[in-house]
């Protein structure tokens, strides 16, 4: 249901947790056959936030679905040989070990090299392989305040965090195009690639415009300007049952409609208004609270002005165009999975499906890899 963008390309995920594992399923999604190694122990996130019936986190069932799972011991020798047999015969290695550890495990990036010299080998890490931060550790947060993703958020001069992961599932995304530009260069020349990508770099790359900003003694203001908060146009506001709403009127139309339709034409010529627009933005969310939410979804349902309600979590899957869409997909009863998946139709085909993640012994895994 992909169109076979990936058929036929194998991959081997060395990680843990969430940015190399979401990377790997998404190749997955794609067509590729992946193959999750793991300790014999299994991925820490085997039991991260609770397990189910199973022994298995749900985290963790709903990231690595559609993958192969097979357990080897890297510092064992037999085992280690076995992975190198399996690298041998793959295209792609993902991992987000810290620098340094593979070459530890005698797996270095030049043993590697001489085992597939075509691999396109993904090394993900929260800092990059070299420079001070190197072997530091750290977790989305950090990632996010170094890079620049959380100096200019939340309310009140108060960073606020995100969620879900900002840099986890970024670095994921930007380790797939990665992933799939060297594939293609491989494609042309037969060269395999090793890609030194970043957590908190993926964060970093967004930041042109606002390190541009502060370079010029301006930076972005924590709810203190357009996109941060500091204007009435761009904006969440609290209905009076306590829901709550976003406008996105940027535009001078939508803005003009979304007055309009409140009958408060005289708010149209404000929305240029100093920022932050204090006095306007009370103005506006005294109005919507009001109210309650079912009133302004009925009021603005035809009204074309970027107005949407922030759909509480558990009425997402059913709402109406995600439902039309079919990009949520539950499973299970007493124990329901709820997978979001792949945003991504080739051909007008549907969204691709995934299979349960399945665990197998090593040597069943290299039968079905021998190379010709």
């Amino acid at each position: 249901m992909t169109g076979g963008l990936l058929d036929g390309v194998r991959v081997l995920d060395l990680s843990q947790y969430l940015p190399g594992p979401f990377a790997a399923q998404m190749l997955a999604d794609m067509g590729a056959d992946v193959v999750k190694v793991e300790p014999p122990s299994g991925d820490p996130m085997r039991r991260l936030g609770g397990t189910d019936s199973d022994g298995l986190a749900p985290a963790y069932k709903l990231v690595n679905a559609g993958k192969t799972v097979v357990l080897l011991d890297l510092k064992q020798a037999a085992d280690r040989a076995s992975f190198e047999s399996l690298a041998r015969a793959a295209d792609v290695l993902v991992e987000s070990y810290r620098p340094g550890t593979l070459d530890r495990l005698g797996l270095s990036r030049a043993r590697l090299g001489e085992l597939n010299p075509g691999l396109v080998h993904a090394a993900l890490s929260g800092w990059g392989q070299d420079g001070p931060y190197r072997l530091r550790a750290g977790h989305d947060i950090n990632y996010m305040a170094l890079g620049g993703g959380l100096a200019s958020s939340g309310i009140a001069g108060t960073p606020a965090m995100a969620h879900p992961p900002v840099a986890d599932h970024a670095a994921a995304i930007q380790t797939v195009a990665a992933v799939s530009a060297a594939l293609f260069r491989r494609g042309r020349t037969g060269q395999g690639a090793f890609l030194d990508l970043s957590l908190m770099e993926t964060v970093l790359g967004w930041q042109s415009w606002p390190l541009t900003l502060a370079r010029r003694g301006a930076p972005p203001r924590p709810a203190g300007d357009l996109l941060t908060g500091g204007a009435a146009c761009y904006q969440i506001y609290r209905t009076a049952d306590g829901r709550f709403v976003s406008l996105g009127a940027i535009e001078e139309k939508f803005w003009a409609a979304f007055c309009a339709t409140l009958g408060r034409p005289d708010w149209t010529p404000r929305q240029f208004e100093p920022m932050p627009q204090r006095d306007l933005i009370l103005e506006v969310a005294s109005t919507v609270a009001a109210q309650p939410l079912a009133h302004w979804e009925a009021l603005f349902a035809e009204v074309d002005c970027c107005f949407e309600t922030v759909v509480e979590l558990a009425d997402v899957s059913a709402h109406p165009h995600v439902a039309a869409r079919g990009q949520v997909r539950v499973s299970g009863d007493a124990e329901p999975l709820v997978e979001t998946l792949f945003g991504l139709r080739v051909d007008g085909g549907s969204p691709p499906a995934r299979p349960p993640l399945r665990q197998v012994d090593a040597e069943a895994l290299l039968d079905r890899w021998k190379t010709a």
